[in-house]
């Protein structure tokens, strides 16, 4: 079963997982029954107490809930940890320096991947011997690394302790800019390979899905190179329903990992209220 709450349904996983893990949005924009919804998202999704998120709680076994999250739909997750929401309260504020800022971006994109890690990591199981015993354990296998490509330059940012979080990693670089006219984006470094390994994990990582173009953009790139939308996983720091609502129609099975959602984006392409710019504020420049 699922709850529609204005342009999201929110589904809660009744298992031993803590609720940071089970936690899910998904774009109602990609429902029949949406007719009369704009490109915005009220506020009272935004701010659910624990008392609405137990009203909420599903069994993860009814038919409806394993419906929605099939492999058609595009899943929108917004961890509610008190970590998540601090960092993106210090990037909300104007006064933030720009170290300050980098920081945070840092330590936001750091708790999103972990996040997003859960349960898609290839790993290897075996016996070592500790000081005290023989034990079983088990590792995440680095003959398999997970692929960053982090959207120049915000990305960079929200991507600065990926390699310190995962075991094994590769970095591909991806410079998109938008024309502030016309919004539209152009592409001016493209490092990713001619083909990604068959069964590749990529983690995207850009900070602000406002317009949706540009991270639509970067997909269809990597897609071209033989990755599957069920093995892209995108980290934000903000997204808006415009965005969701192009990547939902666009890329079926895509997972997005968000540090919190917001309701509009204005005529220039910002998002309100967002942050700023990402990148301006990240370095400074």
């Amino acid at each position: 079963m699922a709850s529609a709450i204005n342009n999201c349904y929110l589904l809660r996983c009744s298992s031993d997982l803590p609720f940071s893990h089970s936690l899910r949005y998904l774009p109602q924009h990609l429902s029949a029954s949406n007719r009369n919804s704009g490109d915005t998202i009220n506020n009272k999704v935004l701010r659910l107490d624990g008392r609405n998120r137990r009203s909420i709680s599903v069994n993860c076994s009814s038919t409806t809930e394993k419906r929605i999250l099939s492999g058609d739909r595009m899943l929108v997750f917004v961890p509610p940890h008190p970590l998540i929401k601090h960092w993106v309260s210090v990037l909300r504020n104007e006064q933030t320096p720009s170290p300050v800022f980098r920081n945070a971006m840092a330590e936001l994109g750091r708790l999103l991947m972990y996040e997003a890690s859960r349960d898609w990591l290839p790993t290897i199981s075996g016996d070592i011997q500790s000081p005290m015993g023989v034990a079983s354990v088990e590792f995440v296998d680095p003959r398999e690394p997970v692929a960053i490509i982090p959207i120049l330059r915000a990305g960079l940012a929200l991507a600065e302790h990926a390699s310190s979080l995962l075991p094994a990693t590769k970095t591909y670089h991806l410079g998109i800019s938008r024309d502030e006219e016309t919004l539209q984006p152009t592409i001016y470094l493209n490092k990713l390979p001619d083909k990604f390994p068959e069964g590749s994990r990529v983690f995207v990582v850009d900070p602000m899905l406002a317009t949706g173009g540009t991270l639509v953009a970067a997909l269809e790139l990597i897609k071209e190179r033989g990755v599957d939308n069920k093995q892209i996983k995108v980290i934000s720091a903000v997204a808006a329903p415009p965005a969701l609502k192009k990547l939902g129609e666009s890329f079926p099975g895509l997972h997005v990992y968000a540090g919190i959602l917001d309701p509009t984006v204005n005529d220039k392409g910002f998002i309100i209220p967002g942050l700023g710019d990402a990148g301006d504020r990240s370095f400074g420049t």
